[in-house]
């Protein structure tokens, strides 16, 4: 029964021998195991640094929004009523003047105006700060008295009783005192601001008033 013939002791050989392969096959398998595992890693690096990247671009664009300084804040606390007294003055054009160059003035003020109160009131949202109530328009009204070009409560009932001819030389006149007004407020934006996007447009808001200012001199018979 303890006969332990050659062929026994063959078998009882090659019964030892597959534990090296076994322990190669093991240790094959972990260095796979831990080539799938270094790359998830390395795919997770790769999506971190993406991350990295998106918190970055986030990073970015707070910078760019908070890049701005108290002059910003002003020129937009203030640009927008001075704008919205623009608005309401042309908008009493329709159905008052006389003059079609007054009308067409007119339209033309509303429409490049609005969109860029709407601009302001993004900005001033964008960095935690007050926008302006709409209605305190009028240099009578807290606040607005030291602005620049503003109407106040007396010129604005006088430019709604108008008609005609009277009411186109009001309003031209009333204007290039309101434009005037605001291309002194952008020039100081130009000046001292420091957001990008408010400095463009007190460059556009110069630019173009200044030109309508000229218009509306030659329109009055002023050179």
């Amino acid at each position: 029964m303890t006969d332990r013939s050659p062929t026994s002791r063959s078998l009882a050989g090659r019964s030892l021998t597959p534990r090296p392969l076994v322990r190669r096959a093991a240790l094959a398998a972990v260095a796979v195991t831990g080539a799938v595992v270094l790359a998830a890693c390395g795919g997770g690096d790769s999506d971190s640094g993406s991350g990295h990247s998106g918190h970055g671009a986030s990073a970015g664009a707070s910078a760019s929004a908070a890049a701005h300084n108290a002059q910003d804040v002003a020129f937009a606390q203030g640009m927008i009523p001075h704008h919205r007294q623009a608005l309401e003055m042309a908008r009493l054009a329709d159905g008052r003047a006389a003059s079609a160059e007054v009308k067409d003035l007119a339209t033309r003020i509303e429409k490049a105006q609005d969109p860029e109160i709407r601009t302001m009131t993004g900005w001033l949202k964008s960095w935690g700060e007050e926008v302006p109530e709409a209605g305190m328009d009028h240099s009578g009204h807290t606040g607005m008295s030291d602005m620049s070009g503003m109407m106040s409560e007396a010129d604005m009932t006088a430019l709604e009783k108008a008609d005609g001819k009277d009411f186109d030389t009001r309003f031209l006149t009333l204007m290039i005192e309101h434009h005037q007004g605001a291309v002194a407020m952008a020039t100081t934006e130009k000046e001292k601001g420091r957001y990008s996007a408010a400095k463009a447009m007190a460059d556009d808001i110069i630019t173009a008033q200044n030109a309508e200012i000229k218009e509306m001199k030659q329109l009055l018979g002023e050179k």
